[in-house]
């Protein structure tokens, strides 16, 4: 299991999740370009003392992240019906989650292979990135049995 982040715009987002994936024994893949410099003050305030017991890949691209991947691609979108509990998660998924401020590109959603979302409350359109990672990456974990070893 892995999290990857498509270009990332918050640092304490991105720190979050690097301390979420670090407490949950899962890596972390960056999808460059961020819209802050890697290792600003703020992602390191986020991360805490965790980020170096991280498992942190940075990928210059897109494109460069796709040559490395391997396996599934579960992309955390609005612009699907289907909930995040209704997909049967796999140890070797990627959970993709998009900018803070646009999701992802035409080009990373078509190449999804499940396109995943959090039901909410009428009016309301999103939670922020680190909340969803939590969510999504918990339910997943709990399907694998991974949540159980991580614990151990």
């Amino acid at each position: 299991m892995r999290i990857a982040l498509f270009e990332p715009d918050i640092a304490a987002n991105t720190g979050t999740i690097i301390r979420l994936g670090a407490c949950m024994n899962v890596a972390i893949d960056i999808i460059e370009p961020c819209g802050f410099p890697f290792g600003d003050a703020s992602l390191k305030r986020a991360g805490l003392d965790y980020l170096p017991r991280a498992t942190v890949m940075r990928h210059a691209s897109w494109a460069a992240f796709r040559e490395r991947h391997q396996g599934r691609l579960v992309l955390a979108t609005t612009k699907t019906s289907k909930p995040y509990t209704d997909i049967a998660y796999r140890p070797d998924d990627t959970l993709v989650f998009g900018r803070e401020s646009a999701g992802v590109t035409d080009e990373v959603s078509k190449a999804a292979d499940e396109r995943v979302r959090i039901p909410m409350a009428d009016g309301l359109r999103s939670l922020n990135v680190a909340v969803a990672a939590a969510m999504i990456l918990g339910e997943a974990l709990r399907q694998t049995g991974a949540l159980k070893e991580t614990l151990q």
